[in-house]
């Protein structure tokens, strides 16, 4: 290992000496080009394009075998060691001559030390295998240096210097100026020359000229001398020398220098050197410089070449010219930097104004360079006829750089530009003939490209990029505050400045792209005689941005294009523009863009003919202005006369112009000319051509074609192709010129938006001082693909300005007449200028635009609650299309659901029929079956009335009531002491409470405190929880049937709650009875069947032992008996006749006398009601004197009506008080039938007067026994305290009845009836959704399903078993029925509001037919309260057959009634 290893640098020695060898030779110019060559031919091994991997090179080539005897370290240099191992030189050692260094050591000069040959072309070179080290403070002064090494280190304060020692530059060159006027010497760049000679300018005058363009990058020359200002003495500075380093590493701190020497102000300064760098490796920050010398003119730059693989740090590399005392604003030339990694060439003047050119002439082909750099005020020229400049990636200019192609005096060139960017930044391209250029990015910032096209020698400049963005720099107050993309890009500092970028040819331009063209600076303009931009994808041209064509006041000789001002023809390619989107002089477009998909205007599009072509979407926006005002022709064919006194008259077009009048002189407006439905004419003039105060006329603006029509145009700006007026000539006479005419704007488009603050105008222009106005142009819209029917969309939203009106006079002439607007014909349905959709009410079936061939609908085919709509393209035919006012209408005759129902049956009367039969069917069909369901058995039907029929006591129902709840054995009257009744009527505020105190009938066999505890008991278990009220009051409001079932089954859970605590759970205490308490008997509590009236009933034991208990009838006089019920509807009062109290009663009053007074007795409290008791009693207690005391005087009793126990809330019970008449009662013989056999009418008479005497006596009575209450009579029942209710209008609909008979029919009515009840709601249901959905919500919700629910209830009622059962399910069917009520009333109130708004809104033209229109809306819910009020009185006269079996309880005779 450890030989191999130290083989190798001696082989990367051999092959450096090799390479130093082939490549650079001596210092022979010859051999120089020879190795150039030799270069060349080999690839660069440090190339980035060879080494895409980027590892590192093998070691570059050894400079050449010195031809000299090779030096020593001892005796040439004065050091120690030698070049074999190392060479230490530490003090300064002066060289006479050329000195040639090698071996296989290395060479050190340690601080302090220097090796200096001050001889023009004077050469140190080193070829060592190790290394070279330059300490701190060393100098190596020549005129050329060549150092080779494996390392080269280079410390700081280090100078490798030739400046000014120069040898004799290459043969063949023009570097050394000639002439005795100071100029500078050439190189790389050329010198200056402050000496202009006559008939050129600064531009044209140089000194010594730059050469060695081909050795560039191996640059070996040495720089050329400056010329003087004098004959005899040579006053010039010497050009810089040669200086070249390689290395594998290269530390380099120091200052490597080969500028050109300076000179005096009588001398040019010379130009700069050659350096070439060569290394694998490079670090530091050192300082190269091939700058020019300074003098009277400065020098050119020189030439640097920089290879290397791998830089770590940057170097300061500089190759400006030198200064020109002369003129300061024109440095020498700058020098070539080439750095061989990036294939990139550097031009850089260092912030040094000059007008000097560095060349550059033939660029390679392969490789191409990667990128040029033209920067710092450098000046760059490309001088040859034809040249390619094509580098692979960048060209780009900046900070005042300036490259031009071709020669200022000669423009007849033509050249190529491609690159993959070409970016600029405050620069300059000049071009002086054709360019044709091809960039994938051109960016730029305040800069300027200008085309000087000298005629119609050269063809026309095409500007080809991808994207084109001309930016404008963002300037601010204070440097601080710099910031733009600029910065980002070019490192540049932001400049206060308000210039722009400007792409300006004298020649056609075309600029085509793929990507985006972005003017956004103010000021930015693109500006040609022709300008055509194709093919990008976007063009914006931003705020004070212009895109101009052709020049304004610019346009001369054969280049301008010619306005055919006097042909009347329409150019083909206005209408028919060729595809290929190429720039022909022969077409008549002055600016076109063609192929672009969006066009967004922000500043000024001008030109004389203005064409868009085959874009997608056009945008001016509100600071836009696409514009041809005043651009087109100054004569032309509607050209206004001019008189010699200068007056004149308007151009004509669309309008004819204006006459011209002064001071009697009158001079004709030009006449209108050309085709208002598809103009393509320039406007006319107010003079002639060679009158320099004429006006001209508006020029063309088309959008779009006839095959591709633009697709969107948005406007929130300006179009306008106005006509001149006389305010913009120049004129010295007081009559001015007249205005020129409006042009043509014609917009091939599919769409249009046209907004509030927007202008599209042709108008013509004004007159001044006496001549006329111009005639207004022609503005024409060809819709393509006018969509029609179904898919007709509008084609223009138009809210803006759109001016065609002539111009005016500003003085005593005429203004100009007004141009045309006219639109493509529209089809079918669509009308006017832009298509638009006929009137309401109208149709159009015609092609064309006038609005009066859209026809008035025929009136006749419109029905009632409709109105005429719109639809998508228009009506085309009749009838025309039409839709209902409301939803709710059905089309198409607008009839609501429940009129199309009525209407499908033939109209109301027929429908009316059909329902009224289909309803008597179906109650014929319900009978039937109610008859086969029921049971003709169990159908209740009137009782015989004549002599000798039986009653049927085992069914008595209200003939007797003698059932008791829950009772299954008949109860013995023997052992029953007394009946307590419970007060209060057992609802929810005044529940079934007992009085502490035992009546005196029970004192006997109760202990009082016991009975005390068991009445708390009671009176506790008998009260309602709050809950139980406030579901009550809940459902009186929503649902009072509810409401009602909710009560009676919270009263049946009371009962059997209060029946099982005193027959099961109490223990009987409160009884003195032994037996009874242990029985759990003696007390019993019952109720009446209508659960409002409770009683407690005490019995003996049996054990007692004594024989005045139980006591008899006699002695239990006065007795109460108390009706249940409070005389509503659903509980009429009624008498509750048991098994006890008809036993007990048996001991005086025949069984079947007492059954059939209580019948008669209940069937007349059936017709008392409550709120009116003063006045439905008095029957009552005339009965009671007519029919019930003459039966009962003759056993020796009599009853009383009267009212007992007072509640605190001031409920009073109802009931009679039964006491026995004085005097011996009257023998009664059974002849072993019911009837009873009334003795002598005198002795019953006298009974009476006997009971009349002791009436008064009964007071006394009832006082004795303490029966809390009164006698009612007729006086007394005055007094009577009678509440009424919220529900109390309803009784007077809803109450009991007597009987009418007729029960089968009276059924079948009602049948028919509820059949024609829910058919009406149903109706109503309909009339009510035909008003709206809220509406039938409101009825059926307002009591909860209340108009819905007295049809099933009506069923079940009808379809019960038993009377008893079908009464009391009756009677909760007229209850709905009744609540129903204030759904039909809210729905009759929801129909008058409706009527109200719907006769304000569209107020009917039909006459009142029957409810199927709006007036109808009572029809229904009249009927309903109708049919409702009748189904109240049938279902009365149903439950009064039911309950009623006898009607002769109702007969006036008492004998009648007696004998039934």
């Amino acid at each position: 290992m450890a030989p191999h290893l130290r083989l190798r640098p001696q082989l990367r020695l051999l092959l450096l000496v090799l390479g130093v060898a082939l490549g650079l030779g001596s210092a022979d110019p010859g051999l120089g080009h020879g190795a150039e060559a030799s270069d060349r031919a080999e690839p660069d091994p440090y190339s980035i394009l060879t080494w895409h991997d980027y590892s590192p090179p093998s070691p570059p080539p050894p400079p050449p075998t010195p031809e000299a005897p090779a030096a020593t370290c001892a005796d040439d240099l004065h050091g120690k060691g030698d070049f074999s191992t190392t060479c230490e030189v530490s003090e300064e050692v002066k060289l006479d001559g050329d000195i040639y260094i090698a071996g296989n050591g290395s060479l050190v000069l340690n601080s302090g030390a220097a090796m200096t040959c001050e001889k023009p072309g004077c050469v140190i070179s080193a070829n060592l295998s190790g290394e070279v080290r330059l300490g701190r403070g060393v100098r190596v002064v020549a005129g050329k240096v060549s150092l080779s090494a494996t390392n080269i280190t280079i410390a700081d304060t280090v100078i490798v210097n030739t400046t000014g020692l120069a040898g004799d530059p290459p043969d063949r060159t023009s570097g050394v100026p000639t002439g005795t006027h100071g100029d500078g010497g050439g190189h790389g760049g050329r010198g200056a020359s402050c000496y202009v000679r006559d008939g050129q300018t600064q531009e044209d005058s140089w000194g010594g000229d730059a050469y060695a363009w081909s050795d560039l990058e191996h640059p070996f020359s040495y720089g050329s001398k400056g010329g003087s200002t004098s004959v005899e003495k040579d006053y010039g500075g010497i050009g810089g020398g040669i200086l070249w380093l390689f290395a594998t590493d290269l530390l380099m701190n120091g200052t490597m220098l080969a500028d050109g020497g300076d000179s005096s102000e009588k001398g040019g300064g010379g130009s700069g050197g050659s350096i070439f760098i060569k290394a694998a490796t490079m670090h530091g920050s050192g300082k190269i410089s091939a700058s020019g010398g300074n003098g009277l003119a400065g020098g050119g730059g020189g030439r640097v070449s920089i290879n290397v693989f791998s830089r770590h740090d940057d170097t300061q590399t500089l190759v400006h010219g030198g200064r020109s005392s002369g003129c300061p604003d024109n440095a020498g030339a700058a020098g070539t930097l080439y750095d061989a990694v990036p294939k990139s060439l550097d031009v850089s003047n260092n912030n040094m104004s000059t007008q000097t050119d560095t060349l550059l002439l033939e660029f390679p082909n392969q490789p191409l360079w990667t990128n040029v750099n033209i920067r710092n005020k450098a000046k760059v020229a490309v001088p040859l006829l034809w040249s390619r400049v094509q580098v692979q990636g960048q060209l780009s200019l900046k900070s005042g750089a300036i490259l031009s192609f071709g020669l200022t005096r000669y423009p007849y060139s033509e050249f190529e530009l491609m690159a993959e960017e070409l970016l600029m930044s405050d620069s300059t391209i000049k071009v002086f003939g054709a360019l044709r250029m091809s960039v994938k990015m051109l960016l730029m910032w305040n800069s300027r490209m200008s085309i000087n096209g000298g005629g119609a020698v050269v063809g026309t400049s095409l500007l080809d990029a991808s994207n084109l963005i001309v930016l404008k720099v963002h300037c601010w107050h204070t440097r601080n505050d710099c910031y733009s993309l600029l910065t980002l890009l070019f490192d540049v500092s932001c400049i206060f400045c308000q210039e722009s970028s400007v792409i300006h040819s004298t020649a056609n331009l075309g600029v085509r792209g793929q990507g985006l063209l972005n003017l956004s600076g103010d000021g930015d303009m693109i500006e040609a005689p022709r300008l055509i931009l194709s093919l990008f994808y976007s063009i914006r041209v931003g705020p004070g941005s212009i895109l101009r064509g052709p020049l304004v006041n610019g346009s001369n000789g054969d280049v301008s294009p010619k306005l055919n001002c006097e042909d009347e023809s329409c150019p083909v390619e206005i209408i028919y523009p060729p595809e290929d989107c190429n720039l022909n002089s022969s077409l008549s477009f002055t600016l076109q863009v063609c192929r672009v998909e969006d066009i967004d205007v922000w500043g000024l599009v001008q030109g004389t003919v203005i064409h868009f072509n085959r874009a997608r979407s056009v945008t001016v926006h509100t600071s836009g202005t696409i514009s041809a005002t005043g651009l087109g022709c100054k004569s032309g064919i509607g050209r206004g006369r001019l008189l010699s006194s200068g007056l004149s008259g308007g151009g004509g077009h669309g309008g004819k112009g204006g006459n011209g009048f002064v001071n009697g002189s009158r001079a004709e407006g030009g006449t209108a000319y050309g085709n208002a439905d598809l103009p393509c004419e320039l406007g006319s003039g107010s003079g002639n051509d060679s009158t320099g105060s004429s006006t001209a006329g508006g020029g063309i603006i088309v959008l779009g074609s006839w095959e591709y029509s633009l697709p969107s145009l948005t406007v929130y700006g300006t179009v306008e192709s106005d006509g001149g007026s006389s305010i913009d000539a120049v004129t010295n006479s007081s009559i001015g010129p007249g205005g020129g005419s409006g042009g043509t704007v014609l917009l091939f488009v599919r769409t249009m938006t046209l907004a509030e603050s927007s202008v599209l105008s042709s108008a013509g222009g004004f007159g001044r001082a006496g001549s006329g106005g111009g005639g207004g142009g022609r503005i024409h819209f060809h819709w393509s693909n006018i969509p029609t029917g179904d898919e007709y969309i509008p084609v223009a939203a138009i809210e803006g300005s759109i001016l065609a009106s002539g111009g005016m006079s500003k003085g005593p002439g005429f203004p100009g007449e007004n141009g045309t607007v006219t639109g493509r014909a529209c089809p079918k349905g669509l009308y006017g200028t832009f298509c638009k959709e006929c009137p309401l009410g109208t149709y159009k079936n015609v092609t064309g635009s006038s609005k009066s061939l859209c026809f008035e609908c025929p009136s006749g085919e419109l029905p009632n609650r409709a109105v005429y709509t719109s639809v998508r393209g228009g009506a085309a035919e009749t009838p025309c299309p039409y839709i209902c006012v409301s939803d709710r209408y059905r089309m198409p005759h607008c009839y609501t659901a429940l009129e199309e129902l009525i209407y499908t049956f033939g109209g109301p009367w027929l429908f009316g029929l059909l329902l009224s039969g289909l309803l008597i069917l179906l109650a014929l069909v319900l009978s039937v079956a109610r008859m086969k369901f029921v049971g003709t058995d169990e159908l209740p039907g009137p009782a015989p009335t004549q002599q000798g029929s039986q009653i049927d006591h085992s069914f008595p129902f209200l003939e007797s009531l003698n059932e008791v709840l829950e009772t299954n054995r008949a109860e013995e009257s023997h052992g029953h002491v007394h009946r307590m009744y419970f007060m209060g009527p057992n609802t929810f505020s005044e529940p079934w409470h007992l009085p502490h105190t035992p009546p005196e009938q029970i004192t006997e066999i109760v202990y009082e405190d016991a009975f005390n505890r068991f009445v708390d008991e009671i009176n506790t278990l008998a009260a309602y929880q709050w809950w139980e009220g406030s579901v009550y009051s809940i459902l009186c409001i929503l649902a009072y049937p509810l409401a009602w079932s909710w009560q009676q089954w919270r009263r049946r859970k009371k009962l059997q709650r209060l029946r099982e605590f005193v027959r099961s759970e109490y223990d009987h205490s409160c009884l003195r009875s032994c037996r009874s308490r242990a029985l759990y008997e003696g007390l019993k509590v019952t109720a009446t069947p209508d659960l409002m009236l409770g009683y407690l009933d005490f019995f003996l034991g049996g054990d007692e032992k004594r024989p005045d208990l139980p006591p008899r009838l006699r002695q239990r006089f006065p007795i109460s008996l108390i009706f249940g019920g409070d005389g509503s509807y659903m509980a009429p009062f009624s008498l509750h006749s048991d098994s006890v109290l008809t036993s007990l009663l048996s001991q005086a009053v025949p069984s079947s006398i007492w059954h059939r007074l209580v019948a008669g007795l209940n069937a007349q409290l059936r017709l008392v009601r409550h709120g009116n008791l003063k006045v439905t009693f008095l029957p009552v207690l005339n009965w009671l004197e007519t029919h019930a005391n003459p039966a009962l005087a003759v056993n020796g009793v009599r009853v009383d009506l009267a009212w007992f126990q007072a509640t605190t809330l001031g409920y009073c019970q109802l009931g009679l008080v039964v006491y026995a008449v004085e005097g011996e009662p009257v023998t009664a013989e059974l002849d072993g039938s019911p009837r009873i056999k009334i003795e002598q009418h005198s002795v019953v008479q006298d009974m009476l007067a006997d009971a009349q005497l002791s009436h008064s006596r009964v007071k006394d009575a009832l006082m004795r026994k303490r029966i809390t209450g009164g006698i009612l009579d007729s006086n007394t029942l005055r007094t009577l305290k009678d509440r009424r209710d919220l529900l109390y209008p309803f009784s007077l609909i809803l109450h009991n009845t007597k009987p009418v008979g007729h029960q089968d029919l009276v059924g079948l009515v009602i049948s028919i009836l509820l059949l024609a009840d829910f058919s009406l709601v149903l109706l109503t249901f309909l009339q009510l959704y035909s008003y709206s959905m809220a509406d039938v919500l409101l009825v059926l919700f307002v009591l909860p399903l209340g108009i819905l629910s007295p049809f099933p209830a009506g069923i079940n009622a009808l379809f019960s078993h038993g009377p008893r059962r079908s009464a009391g399910l009756a009677r909760v069917y007229a209850l709905w029925n009744i609540t129903s009520l204030v759904n039909v009333v809210v729905a009759l109130i929801c129909g008058f509001v409706h009527y109200k708004s719907s006769t304000k809104a569209h107020p009917s033209t039909q006459p009142w037919n029957l409810g199927t229109d709006e007036s109808g809306w009572w029809l229904f819910p009249t009927g309903l309260i109708l049919l409702k009020c009748i189904q109240a009185r049938l279902v009365d006269w149903h439950v009064g057959n039911l309950e009623i079996q006898d009607r002769a309880v109702y007969s006036n005779d008492p004998s009648i009634f007696w004998q039934s």
